[in-house]
């Protein structure tokens, strides 16, 4: 979970559409308020890239931490490490002998204390992971400008928040497994920015530049994760950007194309479409991908 804090950059193949910049411009201004700002929507949506490019707009270092479920407070604030023995041993007169022993415990601080205090950048990847009590320290930490230290071990009792601390949250919706539901007063201090479906012209912009294939083949990819994403239910997670950017890394790897006609380019999309869900419908999906294929290219 731990990483020390670096200063956020977007990647050179980061694609800046209209769509990005507005979401961006929104994200800065709820930021500068000193709004927190959760950026929430299916895996695959990019949601990590787009918090990295948001905290990159800002001149301060950042940290990261990943959701988890054994995640504790202790882990988010702070702990006891270590400890440290001195024993001295006094025999300078034959008869008389004097000992002391002393015990110094060393408590260590985590991301979000140092963060708070030096008023850094909080990127808390997939916050949804962990449990929600282990998510409570940050009610007082987003409200009042509190943090408070609960282990005994520590020398303070709470850390007052630097004016210029920033959190950027992001999340899978609450239907994904490992997911808990996370508390209403959480949710209210954050500002959410859902990114469940980006436009049509950013899918296709983005594969074309991850995947690095012309943009009229990214877009026949996009066209057909769409129509499928649209005529699929809730619980299926597999039609995401995350998706159109596979199929066009393999067929540029394997140089199929994006064609009704390509037995290979079906059988790539079969296999990124088609992941056995919960419901093991995999034969099903198999049938339905195949027919958008065939009327879709």
């Amino acid at each position: 979970m731990k990483r020390e804090k670096f200063y956020p950059e977007p990647g050179q193949d980061f694609v800046n559409t209209q769509e990005i910049q507005q979401i961006t411009k929104r994200g800065i201004s709820y930021l500068k308020s000193d709004f927190p700002v959760h950026l929430a929507g299916p895996t695959g949506t990019g949601k990590t890239t787009l918090a990295m490019h948001l905290a990159s707009q800002f001149d301060q270092p950042a940290v990261l931490v990943h959701g988890d479920e054994e995640l504790n407070t202790s882990d988010l604030t702070g702990k006891q490490k270590s400890y440290s023995k001195k024993k001295v041993v006094d025999n300078y007169i034959p008869s008389v002998l004097k000992t002391e022993e002393k015990i110094h415990k060393r408590w260590n601080a985590e991301l979000l204390t140092r963060a708070c205090k030096n008023g850094h950048i909080l990127i808390y990847d997939e916050f949804s992971r962990s449990r929600p009590e282990a998510n409570n320290v940050l009610l007082s930490v987003l409200e009042e400008g509190i943090l408070n230290l609960t282990t005994k071990d520590s020398e303070e009792s709470y850390v007052e928040v630097d004016p210029s601390f920033k959190a950027i949250f992001t999340s899978n919706p609450s239907e994904y497994a490992g997911v808990y539901g996370t508390q209403d007063a959480l949710m209210d201090r954050m500002i959410t920015i859902d990114l469940r479906d980006y436009d049509a012209e950013t899918e296709t912009e983005i594969t074309a530049s991850k995947a690095d294939i012309p943009i009229e083949k990214a877009r026949k990819i996009v066209s057909l994760t769409r129509n499928l994403r649209k005529t699929s239910s809730s619980g299926d997670h597999q039609y995401t950007l995350r998706s159109s950017i596979k199929i066009g890394k393999a067929i540029k790897s394997i140089e199929a194309e994006p064609d009704s006609d390509d037995s290979t380019f079906k059988a790539i999309c079969v296999d990124v479409f088609s992941q056995p869900g919960e419901n093991g419908h995999r034969e099903e999906k198999r049938k339905k991908i195949k027919k958008q294929i065939n009327e879709r290219l």
